[in-house]
């Protein structure tokens, strides 16, 4: 099997995901248990979605952007529940404009026919 460091990173993401998604869940209260809640939210579902788009599309940029995103969307929230300075909220529209980004481009790659299972003159 080829080495797929994308789809690792992935995995790890959904890891950390879920480990905010607890402590969120056991350890933080009120606001900080919100923050970490979304974040981790938004981040498991990106780490699924990536790893679900590498099976279809050779395209390294769609996931890139969606791992990217949610990574700096996430952790900006999870730096606030940890009580971080309240600057870090700024990076959370960076990452959710990535994750936008990632989407779009996703569209267009599937409905230029850009998948792996496609044949050259199956696309449009």
């Amino acid at each position: 099997m080829k080495r797929d460091y994308i789809s690792a990173l992935a995995a790890l993401s959904a890891a950390i995901a879920v480990a905010f998604g607890a402590a969120g869940a056991h350890l933080f209260h009120d606001q900080a248990a919100l923050w970490a809640k979304t974040g981790a939210d938004f981040q498991l579902i990106h780490a699924v979605a990536v790893l679900a788009i590498r099976i279809k599309m050779p395209n390294k940029l769609p996931s890139l952007l969606l791992l990217i995103g949610a990574f700096l969307f996430s952790s900006s929230l999870y730096s606030l529940a940890l009580d971080a300075p309240k600057i870090v909220a700024h990076i959370a529209p960076i990452g959710g404009s990535l994750m936008i980004a990632g989407w779009l481009v996703t569209a267009v790659f599937f409905w230029l026919g850009q998948s792996r299972h496609m044949n050259k003159k199956d696309r449009p």
